[in-house]
């Protein structure tokens, strides 16, 4: 991978990898059956009655593990554990206690970190409001957290699962928004495209889908000239910096 190249590769609910600068991140590896039932490109370890283990094929193990929560679909150990290796940092919660025992370092909004020359993380909040579009207010504020990931020249913001909240008033010169639109737990797609308008990113990757319609997301997000590639599970996303301009495939 060249100078200023990345990829972006999307997992279910909100597992997300990102190659830059030779450096490898993912945000909330949890591997449920669930959502890997119709993906072949994997390896299952165990299997119901025995606790689920399982990976897709040919991932790296990390450089860091950022953990956005303490539900099992974004906050498993072993799914965790299997993407480590001996010099991975793990962030979250203090929420993610109980299920990772003391291999994380905790972060809580506000939080800002510089951890190697070319990456930073800015934690913020992320939880449901009690007039959000989530149905399901399950994300208690303090609980849940999002990051903007700064590597290179590019930022990126997970923003874990909430609604819109206040905080997003301040975000700014967002590259990549990584934006939940599931409408359960979650901001519903209309709620999304808000936020979308309001951060302005130069590129939406729609995450936390649940059976809500990601490409009827991105289709809303090109009528107000956002950019939005829908994520095929497994398929990377290739970023390349051209001239100052981007182009997403």
């Amino acid at each position: 991978m060249q100078k200023g190249e990345m990829d972006i590769t999307w997992f279910p609910n909100s597992w997300v990898r990102i190659r830059a600068r030779k450096i490898v991140v993912y945000f909330d590896p949890a591997y449920l059956t669930t959502y890997f039932s119709g993906y072949t490109d994997k390896i299952e370890f165990s299997k119901w009655p025995d606790p689920i283990d399982g990976l897709p094929n040919g991932l790296e193990k990390a450089d860091f593990i950022f953990i956005t929560h303490h539900h099992k679909d974004h906050c498993k150990k072993i799914t965790t554990q299997r993407l480590c290796k001996k010099s991975t940092r793990i962030f979250a919660p203090a929420s993610c206690k109980k299920e990772l025992g003391d291999i994380f370092q905790t972060v809580k909004p506000g939080d800002t970190m510089q951890l190697t020359g070319d990456l930073s993380i800015q934690v913020i909040n992320a939880y449901n409001t009690e007039k959000g579009s989530s149905t399901r207010k399950q994300h208690k504020k303090g609980k849940g957290v999002g990051y903007i990931l700064t590597i290179g020249d590019k930022t990126i913001y997970h923003a874990g699962d909430t609604d819109l909240i206040p905080d997003m008033n301040h975000l700014q010169k967002i590259d990549i928004a990584l934006l939940p639109m599931g409408g359960k737990f979650t901001m519903d797609c209309n709620e999304a495209v808000k936020t979308s308008q309001l951060i302005q990113p130069k590129l939406v990757i729609p995450i936390h889908h649940l059976n809500s319609d990601p490409q009827k997301f991105c289709r809303e997000l090109d009528k107000n000239n956002i950019n939005c590639v829908y994520p095929r599970i497994g398929k990377p996303i290739k970023i390349e910096a051209h001239a100052g301009n981007k182009s997403y495939t």
